[in-house]
This record gives structure tokens, sequence and C-alpha cells, in this order.
């Protein structure tokens, strides 16, 4: 062999190995590392209350209001994007008097992968509503019982209302994160609405839309900003978020517990799940309480950073059975101003706009 050609051979070895070298860091780089699971040896430890679902994950809980066995209306509500069982914002909002007077209990629990919760790496939107059947059912709610979902959590009442709207006696949406790719939305309008997003924030989305093996991977690199909803970046926030943020200050006594278990299990999974490829439209979806034995309600701040109201409006507007509640002037954290609870639960149980 000639010196050129043992040169030349040399460099095609060289670039080979370069080239199995990058795919070896990229295939290592995108891969979250694997969940700190709650009760396990170098995990946190498990202080909730638990039940054990179907397939063995346990489900954190913790109940609020009324002693269930005294309560007239029983309520499972659903956590947003970073939160907890911790985070119920509507019962534990409530006067004595008021609870008393409704007659009303809630449970709220850690979805998977969040707090205390086992997470769930099969997890699908038809999944989440069968685990909150299931808690239903082990917690022996009944046969109907009402969903709230705020935020992301909205995804688990859409999810509701598509698998098990014989369960459901009520539900609200408080305003609820939307998916842009939901087919029946006209495609200018998720668009414009799409693009009233923080830059950062259309690529994360597109990430988790189109590349969701990549989302653990954008989210923790540092070449480009990440989600700013992650970061919490102070253009997201409202003039009226602002000054509720006070309120929420009791969110420091359990700050970390949402994501303790690791962030690809929690806030990563909602992203791929939420901004996916869903297994239903839910502008298809029908009137769940056609003779009026119920009703289905979607609050939104007008002013909201976090999710575009043009789709809310649209929504309400494709499903006129849903009551539509738009606040002037409020964010994405209206739910903790005053009176809001109260106004929130006594449309849901008795029908007061």
């Amino acid at each position: 062999m000639t010196s050129n050609g043992f040169i030349s051979g040399m460099y095609k070895e060289i670039i080979l190995v370069l080239l199995v070298g990058l795919l070896a860091w990229t295939y290592q780089a995108i891969q979250p590392p694997p969940p700190k699971i709650c009760g396990s040896p170098d995990g946190p430890p498990v202080t909730a209350t638990r039940i054990k679902l179907r397939d063995g994950r346990n489900l954190a809980y913790k109940e609020h209001g009324l002693p269930k066995e005294m309560a007239k209306h029983k309520i499972i509500f659903v956590h947003g994007f970073s939160g907890c069982r911790h985070d119920e914002v509507i019962v534990t909002r409530l006067s004595p008097e008021v609870v008393e007077e409704l007659g009303v209990y809630s449970v709220s629990f850690d979805r998977p992968g969040y707090g205390e919760s086992d997470p769930d790496p099969r997890r699908t939107m038809k999944s989440l509503a069968l685990d909150i059947e299931e808690l239903a059912d082990q917690l022996s709610l009944g046969s109907k019982f009402y969903v709230i979902g705020y935020s992301m959590g909205g995804h688990a009442v859409w999810s509701c209302l598509n698998y098990i709207p014989h369960r459901l006696a009520g539900a609200a949406l408080l305003a609820p994160v939307i998916n842009y790719w939901w087919p029946g939305f006209p495609a200018n309008l998720s668009t414009e609405a799409y693009h009233q997003q923080l830059p950062q924030d259309q690529w994360a989305l597109r990430v988790a839309h189109y590349l969701p093996f990549l989302v653990y991977w954008w989210n923790t690199q540092k070449l480009f900003p990440a989600s700013g909803v992650i970061g919490r970046r102070p253009e997201i926030f409202s003039r009226q978020d602002v000054q509720l943020l006070p309120k929420i200050a009791f969110r420091q006594n359990h700050k970390g517990v949402a994501t303790q278990q690791g962030e690809f299990g929690s806030l990563h999974q909602d992203m791929r799940i939420g901004f996916g490829k869903w297994e239903f439209d839910p502008l298809e979806l029908k009137n769940p309480f056609p003779n009026n034995e119920g009703s289905v309600h979607l609050w939104m701040g007008d002013e909201d950073h976090f999710v575009p109201v043009i789709l809310q409006r649209y929504i309400a507007k494709k499903l006129p059975w849903i009551e539509y509640h738009e606040l002037a002037g409020a964010g994405h954290l209206f739910a903790h101003a005053d009176g809001m609870s109260e106004a929130i639960i006594r449309a849901l149980l008795v029908g007061h706009k």
C-alpha cells in the first residue's frame, strides 16, 4: 500500500470514529435521566396518601372541604403545568360557611410523574381520564363527580369529556392550555394564536409536536432559549397576574415538590402529550348533558399571555353547550383573585352566573 493510500484510509477511519462518537454523544444527550421514584433508595420519601392504580402505579392525592361522606358535591381538581396536589385553588379558597352551605368536597392529585405520583411512560390522553375514574372509584365518590382543570389540567377535563362523560356531574376548564394542532381549528386562526407566543415558546412547542424525542434535550440545552413558561419569563405575566403573584406565595411552602422525581416525567411529558397528536379532537365533542342534568364551563381572562383568548372564543362558538365566561382585564392567574373561587364553584354547582 502506498503512503497516500495509507493516509487516505487513516482519514476515513478517523472520520468514521468521529461520526460514531458524534452519534453516541447525540444519543446520550437526548436521553433523559431515569426518574427518582418516590420511596425508592435514591428517591424522595413518600409523605402523601396514595392509591395503587390498575397497572401498579401509585397516585398521590389530598382531600379538601367536607368529609366526602357528608358532602353533596364531590369534585376532582386537576393541577396545571409545574403544579401538584397542594395547588387546589377552588375549595381551599372558599370560606368554611360556603363549603358548608354548598356541601362540597374536593380531592386534588399529583398527575403522573408530578409530586409523589409514579411516572407513566405509557401515558396518553385516555390513560389520564382512566386514572381520574379509578381515583373516584377507590375513594368511593359515587357514580358521578365533577372535574375542574386549571391551565394544563384542562387537558384532563377534555379527556374526561371524551372518554368518561357518563361519570361526570359537571366540568369546568380554567384558562385551559390549547393544542394549536387540533384539527378543528381554522389554520389561519391557530397560526395567528401560535405567533402570539414568545418566539422561544413557539420553538419549544414545535419540538414537542414534531420531534417529541428531543423535548428533554431542547429544554436542557444551552445553545438556544428553551421554554419561557418553564423559565417563568416576566413577559408572560399580565398586569393582573403580577398583582396576584403575592397570592400564590404559598407555593414556596412546597417548592420543588412538583418536579422532585425529575422534569422529564412531569414537565417534559406534559409537553409531549399536550402538544402532540391527540387521539380525538375536542372541537368534535358532543354535549355530555343533553337534558341539562349538568353543565360544562370555560373560564378565560382576555389578557392571558399564556393561552391566547382568540382560540377559547372559537371553542365557545363551535361548542355552544359550553358556558363561556370571559373576564375583562384578567390574566392566567385569575382563579386566585378574591371571590373567583366562589363564583366558579357556584356557576358549576348551582348555576349562578
